[in-house]
């Protein structure tokens, strides 16, 4: 009884290992696969192609853009380069310019001020030389009326013209 229960389910058993079906399932096998290929290569694969490339033309420009910006950056760098070689360049020319310039004024202030002293030894040499010739006259006049003086004091009666000479030649002799 067991083996007729068992041969029946075999006979009504899987379809799949049933020899009978499979020719169908070798249609059906085929026909699946064909739809599957039909699918993936007209609508799965270009979609999935589509965003490979996409995302290969995104890597490129994203490449070519960070080159642009790495040329850029290079040439920025050059020109602030350049600009802070140039700033440095005319800072050392208004430097110089500056340096020349208070130099000049300088010069000009000490030329100005020796201009000065120079007039001004001139003026006290001037002035000295009169006071020495003041002086001198003055030391005379005092000389002859202190001569005179000591001649009458000593009771001779002197002559004014020969105590004149006599004091102007000592007086000359210095």
């Amino acid at each position: 009884m067991a083996t007729e229960t068992h041969g029946a389910e075999s006979a009504s058993g899987m379809p799949q290992l049933d020899p009978s079906t499979y020719s169908n399932q070798i249609f059906w096998l085929v026909l699946a696969l064909v739809a599957i290929y039909l699918l993936l290569s007209r609508v799965a694969l270009p979609r999935i192609g589509a965003v490979l490339a996409e995302r290969q033309g995104a890597i490129t420009n994203d490449i070519a853009a960070a080159e642009e910006l790495k040329l850029k950056a290079a040439e920025a760098e050059k020109a602030y380069d350049k600009a802070l070689a140039d700033a440095r360049a005319e800072a050392a020319e208004i430097t110089a310019e500056t340096k020349a310039s208070m130099q000049a004024e300088l010069d000009a202030a000490l030329a100005k001020a020796d201009a000065e002293i120079a007039e001004q030894q001139k003026e006290s040499a001037a002035r000295i030389g009169e006071i020495r010739d003041s002086a001198t006259a003055n030391v005379e006049a005092v000389a002859k009326d202190t001569a005179e003086a000591l001649v009458a004091h000593l009771g001779g009666q002197a002559d004014s013209g020969q105590i004149a000479g006599v004091v102007s030649s000592k007086m000359g002799g210095r």
